[in-house]
């Protein structure tokens, strides 16, 4: 697991030093460093020669540009520092900023057995970007991704292959089951839950071997039947959206790290409250779980967890993003907020649930 997490100028980021914990939440206005703070993750994980100090700043996961654009702004010294405490060992990274080019070098103070770490496992790595693949008629199938590396994609373009080939298989851990589900098995555990985001619906799956393709459908409980299969086009984008991020949270594993760009998109609060809930519960089995998000229901899922003893409040680290602006520079600046036994939070900065009593009483 990831103790410590250590940036310094990077993109608005001037300097941080952050301890970490199962579960990380990252919130904040619009523009104030989260995804950068996310990014410096996935430009370790996506840089295959990070062993001979090389940065890829161009990858399939984080999409930089070059050393300008990586560089903060007003930065003292021409470098890009990175650090990451995993366990009991820190390791450190000091890129020298190269503006024309999209790879940046470490000094040569590193080995490489000395920058090996959580990247040599890309089983135990799954980032869902904000930007997921929305309803289709038809889905694409990866047997490399999905059954060799249990990837089911960074826009979650292999989830419904993934349920294909291990849903009637795994079997989720005990501490995630919901308790209404038919079975163990992840097939039954994934509709359970996808019906507290949508009520009544089910999953269905089927391979077309022809053209290594899979189909979706959706079905909705009557009283005692089920409606006729649904398209994903004919349902909406809400539950096609969420499917990747209550299928990654249900399939982890101990030690697994998993990062989730704005869980909340397209999806009703309570959903949204409930998908806190298994955000806390799936960090509490072991997992370290990084979630961006802009939803108070999220964080109040996740509150609630906490005073129902479902994950331990020393496990919860909320981080609040803002910016510091005087006469010569701005950044990124990070607060943290410790959760209590009762889900009460010990600061409540400017900004960060203010909206629905600046709204109420606009309308007094």
């Amino acid at each position: 697991m990831i103790n410590k997490i250590e940036i310094e100028n990077f993109k608005s980021i001037k300097k941080a030093s952050v301890p970490t914990k199962n579960l990380n939440v990252l919130m904040g206005l619009n523009g104030m460093g989260k995804s950068s703070f996310i990014q410096m993750l996935l430009l370790l994980m996506q840089s295959d020669k990070l062993e001979d100090r090389t940065l890829d700043l161009d990858g399939i996961l984080a999409q930089i540009g070059q050393g300008r654009d990586a560089m903060y702004q007003f930065a003292n010294e021409d470098f890009i520092g990175f650090g990451i405490q995993l366990n009991e060992e820190m390791y450190n990274w000091k890129f020298e900023n190269q503006p024309d080019k999209d790879r940046l070098i470490a000094d040569a103070g590193f080995t490489k057995a000395k920058m090996l770490f959580f990247r040599e496992q890309t089983k135990m790595f799954q980032y869902i970007s904000a930007e997921r693949i929305g309803p289709k008629e038809i889905y694409d199938a990866n047997s490399v991704v999905v059954a060799d590396k249990k990837q089911i994609g960074l826009l979650g373009e292999f989830a419904v292959y993934f349920i294909n080939v291990f849903g009637a298989k795994l079997e989720v851990k005990e501490s995630l089951r919901h308790s209404k589900a038919l079975s163990n098995k992840l097939n039954a555990q994934l509709n359970a839950w996808m019906k507290e985001i949508s009520p009544g619906v089910s999953i269905n799956t089927k391979y077309v071997p022809e053209v290594n393709k899979v189909i979706l459908d959706y079905q909705f409980d009557l009283e005692t039947s089920q409606t006729n299969p649904f398209r994903p086009k004919n349902v909406g984008f809400g539950i096609s959206y969420v499917l990747p991020i209550v299928l990654a949270l249900l399939t982890v594993e101990e030690g697994k790290i998993v990062v989730i760009e704005n869980p909340e998109s397209h999806i009703h609060p309570r959903g949204q409250a409930e998908l806190g809930k298994l955000i806390a519960l799936a960090s509490q089995s072991g997992a370290q779980i990084f979630v961006e998000t802009h939803s108070d229901h999220i964080l109040n899922g996740i509150r609630v967890a906490v005073k129902e003893n479902l994950i331990d409040k020393l496990k919860v680290n909320i981080m609040y993003f803002e910016k510091t602006t005087t006469e010569k520079e701005q950044f990124t600046e990070i607060t943290p907020i410790r959760v209590d036994h009762k889900g009460e939070l010990d600061e409540y900065p400017k900004d960060f649930l203010d909206e629905w009593s600046n709204q109420l009483l606009k309308l007094l």
